[in-house]
């Protein structure tokens, strides 16, 4: 049974370094209300150039618990869709999968309104599930499968999701550019005078940019609302943090900007620091996190994920620290639900998403002529070498 196998998961002990400053949280959550539980982080917190952090604790309930918990399930679900269908060449081009690191997207996610803004990397499925982006699984399969019904109409595929009616800007294909242009989205709130802030989200792979090392410099300049999230974990593109980077506290990268390193397995502690950092960047400026995850797919789907690490330290982590057994863990415990509360979730997410896959098949493919749309504001302007002549004048054909 599910409440079996969580009461014998061991989380680790093993705790954060601290830089420069004492890593304890000083501020103390307010007390729960009815119905509503208090939770303790067993993993402290890393801080950098801050005298208090998030709190150690935070306060939930059984409507936050089973949000959660059915949030990262349907991310978990739509991922492992995924990763079959590209085996049987129903989708093509990458795909970089979440499984694992959906703590990070769902409790930051928390910590924001709609009108805040989010941009991230290539592995950005479960962001557009967190967004709340107007979207379902059926839209973001039927992008996988690159079919018109898709987020972006097919044409962008696992790398390129966005929708704009909700401040989701991608899925960006190219490591590290996302950051700037996050940094650039928090400059438009500023000068806008909105109140909002933008989360930029990064690997550790790309941390040693040197593009994010300028959008820090300039975010602190101009004290922008921007939160800079440097989503750890450990190997980038196949490498460990401990082989490619001097330093493997990138919360304290910057030198003058401050971080927080904090455990990205816990769903409750993503959202704490969510708000802690909003508040600050609302405030004081720009902010570092790092969210300590782990992904237990490769990197991408043509790697195996095991030649750089094995399969018993995978399955140590599922075992141990998996995100969404961890919120099972607490709703069982809290007498929030039981076993057979959580297995009717797990089956409604399963058939909601196997059906998304049914309609993704199905789905008609862009037209041709699509092609050449998009690609300008107005798709009215002509394309170099689209064109038809008519009376001796070049033309859109679409004229």
């Amino acid at each position: 049974m599910l409440s079996q196998r969580l009461a014998r998961a061991r989380f680790g002990q093993r705790t954060f370094s601290i830089s420069r400053v004492n890593n304890l949280a000083k501020k103390a959550a307010p007390k729960p209300g009815p119905n509503e539980v208090t939770v303790k982080f067993e993993k402290p917190y890393g801080l950098y150039l801050l005298e208090e952090g998030p709190s150690m604790e935070a306060i939930t309930s059984k409507e936050d618990l089973l949000g959660f918990y059915r949030e990262m399930s349907l991310m978990r679900r739509i991922e492992i869709a995924a990763d079959v269908a590209y085996k049987q060449k129903q989708i093509r081009g990458f795909l970089h999968l979440y499984n694992g690191q959906e703590a990070v997207a769902a409790g930051l996610e928390a910590a924001l309104t709609p009108s805040d803004h989010v941009i991230t990397a290539y592995r950005c499925h479960a962001h557009m599930v967190s967004r709340r982006c107007n979207t379902t699984a059926d839209s973001i399969l039927a992008e996988l499968f690159g079919k018109q019904s898709g987020c972006s109409e097919g044409k962008g595929g696992s790398m390129h999701m966005y929708n704009h009616k909700t401040n989701f800007h991608g899925g960006n294909g190219i490591v590290g550019a996302q950051v700037p242009l996050g940094t650039g989205i928090a400059f438009s709130q500023k000068l806008l005078n909105t109140g909002n802030v933008c989360m930029a989200y990064y690997g550790d792979g790309a941390a040693n940019q040197g593009q994010i090392f300028e959008a820090y410099n300039m975010a602190s300049i101009w004290k922008l609302p921007c939160i800079f999230i440097c989503e750890n974990n450990t190997y980038a593109m196949g490498t460990s943090v401990e082989r490619s980077s001097a330093t493997t506290e990138f919360h304290s990268r910057s030198h003058f900007l401050p971080g927080i390193q904090f455990d990205g397995m816990n769903v409750l502690q993503s959202r704490e620091v969510g708000r802690f950092a909003v508040e600050h960047a609302k405030t004081k400026g720009p902010i570092v996190l790092e969210a300590k995850t782990y992904r237990y797919k490769g990197h991408s789907m043509s790697d195996p994920g095991i030649t750089y690490r094995t399969r018993d330290e995978v399955d140590g982590v599922r075992e141990t620290r998996d995100p969404i057994d961890r919120v099972a863990r607490y709703l069982l415990e809290f007498g929030f639900a039981t076993d057979a509360e959580l297995k009717a979730i797990n089956d409604e997410v399963k058939a909601q998403v196997d059906e998304a896959v049914r309609k993704a098949q199905t789905a008609e493919v862009p037209k041709p002529e699509e092609l050449f749309t998009d690609v300008y504001v107005s798709n009215e302007t002509p394309i170099r070498g689209t064109e038809q002549w008519h009376n001796g004048f070049a033309v859109p054909s679409s004229y």
